[in-house]
């Protein structure tokens, strides 16, 4: 059956701004209905108001919300530009559910043939995770940590029913850690690796709204 143009809104969100340009810079061409990428600025803070105020649009009211961007991989052999498909965020304000990952790691994979792409949880942190702090985070059965993607999807459930999901490019990890995102091969690897990935957002977008057989 020949995938039927998504007509419920998409909202992509991102922290940084190097993220969305990668974000901007990718290939729009496969989106399936109205899509909003909005930076929502470094920080669960931030990511709580910018996703509150753009929800509060009623144009967008029932989007479905994907955070991205980049994180740092906890797991031993995470390497910089591999993908990170959450199965479920989480924070010390509660678990988000992540809605057909499947879908989105087998959309990835067409969209950036090679690349390693680990799925698990995906924890939020407040500040920027060094040294030690990621053992203490991986025996918690997190996988990787980013600052906004937990905050992004428990402010979007709040505010009504709708499918998250979280999907993040690994820029530096345990054996690679990452001083300075624009100068090191790590950050450039996973700028690249993001602006990919885009069109399998716009298919995971899409296989929402076929129906279920």
């Amino acid at each position: 059956m020949t995938p039927q143009p998504a007509t419920a809104p998409l909202l992509i969100a991102c922290a940084l701004g190097i993220e969305h340009l990668a974000l901007r810079a990718g290939d729009r061409g496969a989106a399936g209905g109205p899509v909003t990428v909005v930076r929502t600025g470094m920080g669960p803070r931030a990511a709580e108001r910018c996703v509150s105020r753009v929800l509060a649009d009623p144009s967008l009211g029932d989007a479905a919300v994907l955070a991205t961007g980049f994180c740092a991989g906890l797991a031993p052999g995470m390497h910089p530009g591999d993908l990170v498909v959450a199965e479920e965020t989480r924070d010390p304000r509660g678990t988000v559910g992540c809605v057909a990952t499947d879908r989105l790691v087998k959309e990835i994979a067409r969209a950036v043939p090679g690349r390693t792409v680990h799925t698990g949880p995906l924890t939020g942190s407040d500040h920027v995770v060094r040294g030690p702090e990621r053992a203490d985070l991986l025996r918690t059965g997190a996988i990787a940590v980013d600052m906004e993607s937990a905050a992004t999807l428990l402010t979007a459930i709040r505010a009504g029913s709708r499918p998250v999901a979280a999907v993040r490019v690994v820029v530096d990890a345990p054996e690679h850690e990452l001083v300075r995102i624009g100068t090191l091969r790590g950050g450039i690897s996973a700028f690249r690796v993001l602006r990919s990935v885009l069109p399998a957002f716009f298919e995971w977008h899409r296989s929402l709204l076929l129906p279920r057989r």
